[in-house]
């Protein structure tokens, strides 16, 4: 029998209200999220090794801003010169991973937890997790929502207030609620 955390990690309906092992990861998710958003600014180095206990995996050279929040940090994975902008909030039962080269403007968030359509299992408090990739070469802007199992594909862009529910190829503006391509980029 798999317990909840297997259950999430697999994609499966899971109950992360009932479990006391995931409790208390979010407990510890939410404590590093609290200091490193209290850090004083010239506290870099501080913030960096925080960064680095919470999250799954990190390259040399990244930048996040304060007002940064996960679910559980250890299955968000960021690649070499990531920038998230302030107020970056990071719902991560499933795996999130952004590749190299990656921008992300204010108030984005990244969400891979859903819940049920029918409301008897969602009001039983069972939710799932799909995961999200976004490739190299991103550029996300403003107010850009990412939902359960989307990938975005290199070098493209999401235009600010984009709602990303669909994968998005690579090399191509896309906008809008929802979020579709608007323009082919040039292949460099």
């Amino acid at each position: 029998m798999m317990i909840e955390k297997e259950k999430m990690l697999a994609g499966l309906l899971y109950d992360p209200g009932r479990d006391s092992l995931l409790a208390n990861e979010r407990l510890h998710a939410l404590d590093l999220c609290f200091q490193l958003n209290h850090l004083s600014p010239i506290e870099t180095e501080k913030r960096k090794q925080l960064f680095i206990a919470l999250l799954g995996k990190t390259a040399q050279q990244f930048t996040i801003m304060p007002g940064f929040q996960c679910d559980y940090g250890y299955n968000i994975e960021i690649g070499e010169n990531f920038f998230a902008n302030y107020n970056c909030i990071m719902l991560d039962a499933a795996k999130i991973t952004f590749g190299d080269n990656v921008l992300v403007a204010p108030n984005c968030g990244f969400y891979t937890s859903g819940h049920p359509l029918e409301s008897e299992i969602r009001n039983s408090g069972l939710e799932f997790a799909k995961p999200i990739t976004i490739g190299n070469s991103v550029w996300i802007g403003g107010n850009v929502i990412v939902l359960p199992g989307v990938t975005i594909g290199n070098n493209s862009v999401i235009a600010a207030g984009s709602i990303v529910d669909r994968d998005i190829p690579d090399n191509v503006v896309a906008m809008g609620s929802p979020c579709r391509t608007y323009k082919q980029l040039p292949n460099l």
